[in-house]
C-alpha cells in the first residue's frame, strides 16, 4: 500500500483517539511513544504545555536478555514511582493511535500496579 495512505490512516486514528484528552496539573496525560527498539512515556500538562515527568526504557537497569514487554512493564512501574514522588496519582492514558496490546498494555498495567490511577 502507498506510504502516504498509511500515514494518513495513522494520523486519523491518532486524532480520533486523542480527541477530548487534555491533561491538567492535577490529572496529566500519560503519553506513550513506541519505536521498534525502545518505548517512552511522559506525563504532560497540556494547559501549560509542559512535560512534568518522563521515562524511557534507556533508564532501566534491566538486562538485555529480557524481552520488550517485560521492559515496558518495568518502565510503567518506574514512571508511577516518579509520579507518586511528585504527588501525582491520577492520569489520563493516551496511547496515541497504538493498539492497547503488547508493550502499550504492559506499560499501563505496570503503572497501575504501582498505584498510578489511569
Amino acid at each position: 500500500m502507498n506510504r502516504k495512505i498509511l500515514l494518513a490512516r495513522k494520523n486519523k486514528s491518532k486524532s480520533i483517539v486523542q480527541k477530548g484528552k487534555r491533561g491538567t496539573a492535577e490529572r496529566p496525560r500519560l503519553s506513550v511513544f513506541r519505536s521498534n527498539r525502545y518505548i517512552y512515556a511522559q506525563l504532560v500538562d497540556d494547559m501549560k504545555g509542559r512535560t512534568l515527568i518522563s521515562a524511557s526504557e534507556k533508564e532501566l537497569k534491566a538486562k538485555a536478555e529480557t524481552n520488550k514487554s517485560v521492559k515496558a512493564k518495568l518502565l510503567g512501574e518506574l514512571l508511577a514511582e516518579k509520579s507518586l514522588k511528585k504527588k501525582i496519582n491520577r492520569a489520563i492514558f493516551d496511547r496515541r493511535g497504538y493498539q492497547y496490546h503488547g508493550r502499550v498494555k504492559q506499560l499501563a498495567e505496570g503503572a497501575r500496579s504501582k498505584g498510578l490511577e489511569i
